[in-house]
């Protein structure tokens, strides 16, 4: 299966700025998430963040938060290292019916048009954050409970030791979460170099 930009989602979950510093390969993991959080709005992807006691740890660090703002998404504060109950009704918004148009709900059932299939939410989530093995696998883990699709961007994510960021993987994809990298992402949200925004898209990971 692959991945399909108009069924995803983002979330990026405790870059902050007094975290980090101490977090391995830090410069990479944001360099990574400023580029999803740019790729998502080439792509039209819904972005949504999170920060973990801000008053404690502050909130994301510049490059990327401009990058979410940027995107129309929105950060979220919040205090239990899971940021799911935070976000599950964001991610899932009430199935809607598409409305009937004129006075067809007045009409004879064998005169009216078919109903219009219902609009559900977007079910595949593309995550990354840190630490991995803390908020990045309780958010995802609680999320795949939730019957999501997740999708962890492993080049976007980390801890402050390797150990617990690869044994967060590995939890991860034993649960049923798929392993992407940012490159991956993005050329699966693109498909084709035919694309209208293959050369935007490109030019941010090449």
């Amino acid at each position: 299966m692959l991945l399909d930009a108009d069924d995803a989602q983002l979330v990026l979950v405790d870059y902050q700025v007094r975290l980090m510093p101490v977090i391995f390969e830090n410069q990479l993991v944001i360099a990574n998430a400023v580029r999803l959080a740019q790729m998502a709005k080439i792509m039209q992807v819904p972005v949504w963040a999170s920060v973990q006691t801000p008053d404690k740890l502050g909130y994301n660090v510049p490059e990327l938060d401009a990058a979410i703002k940027a995107a129309g998404g929105s950060t979220l504060e919040k205090m239990y290292f899971s940021a799911a109950d935070d976000l599950i009704d964001l991610l899932r918004p009430p199935v809607r019916k598409a409305p009937m148009g004129g006075n067809a709900r007045s009409l004879p059932k064998h005169m009216q048009k078919p109903a219009e299939p219902e609009e559900e939410g977007r079910s595949t989530i593309i995550i990354a954050g840190c630490e991995a093995h803390v908020c990045l696998m309780q958010t995802a883990l609680e999320l795949l409970e939730q019957e999501f699709d997740v999708w962890v961007v492993t080049d976007a994510c980390s801890s402050r030791s390797e150990r617990n960021r690869d044994a967060a993987f590995d939890r991860l994809a034993g649960n049923g979460a798929e392993l992407v990298t940012t490159e991956m992402v993005a050329f699966e949200w693109l498909r084709s170099a035919e694309h209208p925004a293959f050369k935007e898209v490109h030019k941010l990971i090449k």
